[in-house]
């Protein structure tokens, strides 16, 4: 057993040289789907005027699954009833479960740059509000810095937030989900997929350019 481990560093050695190997991030973007880039996107809206943008919240903006990961274990072990609960989103909301949620990067990014265009910003997510209030809106204010921001709008409906789309005439909306994707293109406006983590508490996976829309690459993070 000695000799095998001594031998082993030289092995690696070897075996290193023989393939430079590869990322997650260069793995997933050889999937035949319309691939954009944040500056991509900054480049197709030169010497656009402002305009009213949207984002959904839950893994689009925020990885949230512990608190889901919490309240399911909670509410109800094993299945998905405790999304129909009013107490679980009480409980999350009052109790400011987001504070355990993290901010993804490539939302940092398009914020800024947006936030930068002097574009209306609209956080628009299918949770419940619930009986308690909400503290979601302060969270993502905290969470990217933002300094004037609209109150998260909470729709709890698909159909809800189509017409919120609609209604304030909004250019772009960025989602993880495929029924942002469709939301979007009903309300007749540019979708833009941001990737889900794939340890997301939120199953099953989405298409990823299932509507040819555009994915941003590396954005699962």
């Amino acid at each position: 057993m000695a000799l095998v481990l001594a031998a082993w560093p030289a092995l690696a050695d070897d075996i290193s040289n023989l393939n430079p190997g590869v990322t997650t991030s260069e793995l997933l973007a050889t999937a035949p789907v319309r691939w954009v880039s944040v500056p991509q996107i900054v480049a197709s809206l030169e010497g656009q005027p402002p305009m009213a943008v949207g984002f959904d919240v839950d893994d689009t903006v925020l990885f949230s699954s512990p608190c889901f990961y919490y309240g399911q274990n909670k509410y109800s072990p094993g299945s998905d009833d405790y999304l129909k609960m009013d107490e679980f989103w009480t409980d999350i909301h009052t109790n400011n479960c987001d504070r355990y949620s993290m901010p993804k990067e490539v939302a940092r990014e398009l914020l800024d740059m947006h936030v930068a265009r002097g574009d209306e910003i609209y956080f628009i997510t299918g949770r419940t509000k619930g009986s308690g209030g909400e503290t979601l809106t302060a969270t993502l204010k905290s969470a990217f810095g933002l300094g004037k921001m609209n109150d998260v709008v909470f729709t709890a409906s698909s159909e809800n937030k189509v017409q919120f789309l609609k209604d304030h005439e909004l250019k772009i909306y960025y989602g993880d989900a495929d029924s942002d994707m469709r939301a979007a293109l009903e309300a007749g406006i540019r979708p833009v997929r941001v990737m889900r983590a794939q340890n997301s508490s939120y199953k099953p996976e989405p298409r990823n350019g299932n509507f040819g829309e555009e994915v941003i690459i590396n954005s699962t993070q």
